[in-house]
């Protein structure tokens, strides 16, 4: 079973991924966490430790190529692997990105979107822009604006993919997040 983790950046995708997988494979399952990242925050902390913005084409050219290398890779491993394939991310992360920056959805994603497996179901995690903020700063690590968090919020619900995903409220605590996916996909899994 493969499913897909989307969400805002301080939604907790990539916590949640992790406590699933963790759980899963605390009970005896097996379990395979795959993340697709694309750079953003190594290029946000670069970009902003040399005082400059990267141009949007430029730096959706570079996140583009690195997360086609990671879906295409995950989807190798995944092929290989008995049992749940946790991604984190993929390609409609980067498809919400573009809209969120005012550039065309263009036709190579949706094409290999289109081509790559399907998973059993895409999960995403809501989050209103405001609080996702308010986590980003809490954690330190990276800096995202209101403004551009709240393009990339309206930037998934634009996606004509959106009206398929599963969404899971991601305002309580991480550890509630991944009870409630867990208990999602074991549903998806008996029924």
């Amino acid at each position: 079973m493969i499913i897909v983790l989307t969400g805002i950046d301080g939604s907790g995708n990539s916590t949640a991924a992790r406590t699933l997988v963790s759980t899963v494979r605390s009970r005896g399952g097996r379990a395979l966490l795959v993340s697709n990242h694309a750079g953003r925050r190594v290029m946000s902390l670069a970009a902003g430790g040399l005082g400059v913005r990267m141009p949007a084409r430029l730096a959706d050219a570079v996140e583009t190529m690195l997360r086609v290398g990671n879906v295409l890779v995950s989807h190798l491993r995944a092929s290989r692997f008995d049992g749940l394939v946790v991604m984190d991310r993929h390609l409609h992360c980067q498809l919400a990105l573009r809209h969120a920056k005012g550039l065309p959805r263009g036709r190579f994603l949706p094409w290999l979107l289109a081509r790559l497996p399907q998973p059993d179901a895409v999960y995403h995690l809501d989050l209103e822009p405001v609080c996702a903020h308010q986590r980003i700063i809490a954690r330190g690590t990276d800096s995202e604006s209101l403004e551009d968090l709240a393009a990339f919020h309206a930037g998934y619900r634009e996606l004509p993919e959106y009206a398929g995903f599963l969404r899971i409220d991601a305002s309580p605590p991480a550890d509630e997040v991944a009870a409630e996916l867990e208990s999602r996909i074991a549903l998806k899994q008996t029924g």
